[in-house]
């Protein structure tokens, strides 16, 4: 297992990171319904695997089975005796956790009441990150940023870190961080995979000038790429993808590099799902791929693609396939921008 820094911080977390979004009771009248289904003793049995593969790095939030997963972690982590110094737990606040107004949202008010039922529910005293999992339309940012500053200044949290923003609202953030003395973003977590790109063309930049650590979600699109789905797959397709269509992705374009990620398969001898895997680890710009699982033959095969290197023709295929289409500016600033960077001075003989 590897270990990289996480964002501009001291701190090292393992490339992997083990979601916890499985873990909960299956309920088909829930939004987590077609999710969850992890009770404690199978919770218990993925973390220690986890463990056990080197994963230091565990990933929850508190409306995942509306704080079920989060309770789940944490005892898991008390029955297993695992120092709490040897894990970094990071959670998130912002959904819809109860019928009132104020139950949601990116408030002071909710953050602050949040991050005290996420401690209980966790058996812990601090959160080694805190992230907000959403864009919140109606809170200041300021305020946001404040409330965060306060815990960590308290010893609740010690980093935070932001999931699903826009790269023009990060910038924003970070700005005023450091005019404010606040405690600044290191992480964002958001979607990434072979067949949705997309995260290249804005926040992959701003990551790479702000020193922010990547935290990839659903590197798989939602099972979409585990080779069980479109032409040539071997079953029927049956799964989490089959009844929950999420996140949206170009079926043809997946399919295309589904193809190609089927050949590298073969050729190294593992799934299409450690194919698709190993490519979003091979970027240097990921700090830690966060997967799920149920069981834990499914955890085992996600666990592989740390040890499956693609080589410089495997790369080059699965980028050709999945390359991006141009947009502006992009294309624009490709354009004006060529020969701008001076070559190398070399002296006359």
């Amino acid at each position: 297992m590897k270990y990289n820094q996480l964002g501009n911080t001291g701190l090292f977390v393992s490339e992997i990171c083990l979601g916890t979004m499985t873990f909960g009771e299956a309920n088909e009248g829930s939004p987590w319904g077609a999710i969850a289904d992890v009770d404690q003793a199978a919770a218990d049995k993925i973390v220690e695997r986890s463990l056990a593969a080197g994963v230091n790095f565990i990933d929850t939030a508190d409306v995942y089975s509306f704080g079920e997963s989060e309770r789940l972690l944490g005892q898991a982590l008390k029955n297993l005796n695992v120092p709490r110094k040897d894990v970094v737990i990071a959670t998130k606040v912002y959904g819809v956790m109860g019928s009132k107004p104020n139950d949601r949202g990116a408030s002071r008010g909710h953050i602050m009441d949040s991050v005290e039922a996420s401690l209980k529910r966790l058996q812990t005293d601090h959160i080694d990150l805190y992230q907000i999992h959403a864009t919140d339309t109606v809170t200041p940012i300021d305020e946001t940023l404040r409330a965060f500053d306060d815990l960590v200044a308290q010893g609740k949290v010690r980093y935070v870190g932001v999931s699903n923003w826009q790269a023009w609202r990060i910038a924003k953030a970070l700005g005023i961080s450091e005019r404010r003395g606040f405690a600044r973003f290191e992480t964002i977590q958001a979607y990434y995979s072979i067949a949705g790109r997309d995260l290249e063309r804005e926040i992959v930049p701003l990551m790479n000038e702000e020193k922010l650590g990547l935290m990839v979600w659903s590197p798989l699109a939602g099972g979409l790429l585990s080779g069980k789905y479109g032409p040539g797959a071997p079953g029927n397709g049956e799964g989490r993808r089959a009844t929950f269509d999420f996140p949206p992705v170009d079926k043809d374009r997946a399919w295309a590099c589904v193809a190609v990620m089927r050949e590298v398969a073969e050729k190294h001898g593992v799934s299409v799902a450690t194919v698709a895997l190993a490519y979003v680890l091979a970027k240097p710009f990921v700090t830690t791929v966060i997967i799920g699982a149920k069981r834990i033959e499914q955890l085992d095969q996600n666990l592989a693609a740390t040890g499956l290197k693609l080589d410089a023709d495997d790369l080059k295929k699965l980028d050709d396939v999945s390359a991006l289409a141009p947009e502006y500016p992009g294309w624009m600033v490709a354009r004006q921008g060529a020969g701008r960077r001076p070559e190398p001075f070399e002296p006359k003989a």
